[in-house]
């Protein structure tokens, strides 16, 4: 039976609110955090976009729940050296219960400084770099590195955890599916694909964790939450590439209208149909994934934690 997490959403909620929903996702009884890592939203409705490592800080100290980014690009914005620091600290912090949840990236959020965005090929190759540096320096040796897209020279961490901060990767196809069988320590995906899990696990990665994560909207008018969803996470079901090489919020603004209310109605779980959310997230336990995470969408945490709390959660224990 997969564990249960809560997926907090940084481009939605500001950097209080998402403290106290790790909180009440503690005492609903979830097992674990996820929590993404931007720089800007997806689009301005959210209109947040904290810096997580200041939140995960926040978080060590607020709640005793595991913590994972979901995910950090360790490739462009910001040098792997510098995020092996942030996770090191991290797993300091946490005593030890954070992971370093990894992929290729948005330009959304890596084309900030001006640098050119890779196409999939090189930013794979460059993700796989960036492993292999972060990996070095959470031993706490000295570490010069001089590979094809990273240098490191006399860099160590002397605030390092006790073991290596665990790395899973993100993928979606299949070349960032060898990827991550080949190097992560687990693996990430957002849908709940059984094919994905067995090439994973056959192609190397064993019996090494298996994540997977959801957003739904509760509430108990049903076509407001889909209305919710259509304002916030339109997003989400944009087909193709755009997810990666749109730059801006503005430019996925312009595409909302691609996303019908009907889309969120037919792919998003919105309401209170208790049966619904438990099948969307069992949906992810047959498929063989060892943690699920769920992120609610809008302003009602309290309602969605006490309904998970008392109906959703223990039908998914039993």
């Amino acid at each position: 039976m997969p564990e249960y997490g809560y997926f907090l959403a940084a481009e939605e909620h500001d950097p209080a609110a998402l403290i106290e929903q790790a909180r009440m996702a503690e005492q609903a009884g979830f097992q674990a955090l996820w929590i993404s890592d931007h720089y800007h939203p997806w689009n301005d409705e959210q209109g947040q976009s904290a810096f997580v490592w200041s939140v995960i800080g926040a978080l060590s100290q607020a709640v005793s729940l595991p913590v994972e980014t979901a995910v950090t690009c360790p490739t462009v914005r910001i040098h792997p050296a510098v995020l092996a620091q942030a996770a090191a600290t991290s797993a300091v912090l946490t005593e030890g219960r954070f992971r370093l949840g990894v992929g290729t990236g948005e330009a959304l959020n890596e084309h900030i400084l001006g640098d050119r965005w890779p196409p999939a090929r090189v930013r794979l190759e460059m993700l796989e770099e960036a492993v292999e540096v972060m990996r070095r320096l959470f031993t706490g040796e000295e570490v010069s590195h001089h590979g094809k897209h990273y240098t490191v020279e006399n860099a160590r961490l002397y605030t390092v955890p006790d073991e290596p901060v665990p790395i899973d990767i993100s993928a979606f196809g299949p070349k960032a599916l060898s990827l991550a069988s080949r190097v992560g320590d687990g693996f990430i995906t957002m849908t709940p694909d059984q094919e994905m899990v067995t090439r994973f696990r056959e192609g190397g990665g064993g019996t090494k964790p298996v994540s997977g994560g959801t957003k739904v909207c509760y509430g108990t008018d049903r076509d407001a939450c889909v209305r919710t969803v259509h304002r916030l996470w339109y997003n989400e079901l944009l087909p193709g590439e755009m997810g990666q090489v749109l730059p801006s919020p503005r430019h996925f603004e312009q595409l909302h209208e691609l996303v019908t209310e009907d889309m969120v109605r037919e792919k998003v779980v919105c309401g209170d149909d208790v049966d619904q959310h438990v099948s969307t997230l069992r949906a992810f336990a047959d498929a063989g994934f060892d943690r699920v995470y769920v992120n609610q969408i809008g302003p009602d945490q309290r309602g969605f934690f006490d309904f998970y709390r008392t109906k959703v959660l223990p039908q998914l224990a039993g």
